[in-house]
């Protein structure tokens, strides 16, 4: 599936690389280990809760690093080779000499050791995602779409979702994932689909995050309490805002945001629900970004297709045109002065 178009540019120059685990807590079982009596938890640790990163920083690195948080159901290897054997979003902005960062966020990848136990679902629901993350409408991808049509990209597409393995708790995935921004220090956070809320989340506990680049947030929009804007019903369910007090949405003026929209969002409301849904995320992101303007702040809404590049899934930095969305990256971050 791989062919020499796909490899890329030739090689990458890499200065340093690695991984770390960070934040977390420590469960710890009353009473006193007795080596002759191992699997007796008494007096055993549980080390759990904390994120995983992996890192890679190129010769001559640019100064702030790209912290990558993947979205629902998925891992930091989403920023890895896209489904059909393409660089992701981790090689290209390597190649444009950014330092790259992917978190795996607590209870989920390779963070999946957890301090409470959750049931791990096993139900068949690979239909209901295609849909959900609009690569079509089962079992036909859109006639635009820019994911591929190979038959093995499917195949590994299903094959990287990733459930959590314990409760999905945002204080201790926020708590977590501030800790590895202090770890790295100031940086530009890059969050996917539901990993939109938990950034801005992130944004409000932690001064070094320098901006913020979101693709496709799904949920947590937060306004001021006094002006919460209605709930916004759809076939998939009722998308509520998130009231936060004025303080703390101030720090939402402190920095550049971007967020981006892929296509055939639908604008006005359908009983299919991986469409409506979508319809109703990307009207309360509009509205958000307004806020954050009104309050002095420095918000962008990007719909892509207005921008004329069409096509696009819930996974625009893996389709077939994501150095295109790199590029719309590249030059927001020039724009604002952060590379």
């Amino acid at each position: 599936m791989t062919s020499d178009s796909a490899i890329g540019s030739g090689p990458v120059s890499i200065a340093a690389q690695g991984s770390f685990a960070v934040g977390g807590t420590i469960a710890t079982r009353d009473g006193s280990f007795d080596p002759r009596d191992p699997m007796n938890p008494r007096g055993q640790t549980l080390h759990g809760d904390h994120a995983r990163l992996s890192f890679q920083i190129p010769p001559s690195a640019r100064p702030l690093p790209l912290l990558f948080w993947h979205g629902w159901w998925s891992d930091s290897s989403c920023w890895d080779t896209t489904p059909d054997g393409r660089e992701g979003f981790r090689t290209l902005f390597l190649r444009r000499g950014f330092p790259v960062y992917l978190l795996d966020q607590a209870r989920r990848g390779s963070a999946g050791k957890t301090t409470a136990a959750a049931p791990v679902p096993a139900e068949p629901n690979e239909q209901w995602f295609f849909n959900q993350f609009r690569l079509g409408v089962w079992p036909d991808l859109y006639e635009n779409a820019q994911f591929s049509a190979e038959p093995g990209a499917a195949e590994q597409f299903f094959r990287a979702m990733v459930p959590d393995t314990g409760p999905l708790d945002a204080e201790v995935i926020v708590a977590a994932a501030s800790a590895a921004v202090d770890r790295i220090g100031d940086l530009v956070l890059v969050t996917h689909s539901h990993a939109g809320g938990f950034g801005w989340s992130t944004v409000l506990r932690n001064r070094k995050v320098r901006a913020v680049v979101s693709i496709e947030p799904g949920s947590g929009f937060v306004f001021p309490e006094d002006e919460l804007p209605d709930a916004m019903p759809s076939s998939n369910g009722t998308l509520e805002p998130v009231p936060v007090s004025a303080r703390e949405f101030r720090a939402l003026t402190q920095v550049p945001i971007v967020v981006y929209y892929g296509d055939n969002i639908p604008s006005e409301p359908t009983e299919i629900a991986g469409r409506d849904n979508w319809r109703v995320r990307q009207a309360m992101a509009r509205i958000w970004v307004d806020t954050i303007n009104r309050h002095g702040g420095d918000a962008t809404f990007v719909s892509l297709p207005e921008r004329g590049v069409r096509g696009n899934t819930h996974f625009a930095f893996s389709d077939l045109n994501n150095h295109e969305i790199a590029d719309q990256i590249t030059t927001f971050l020039a724009e604002k002065n952060l590379d």
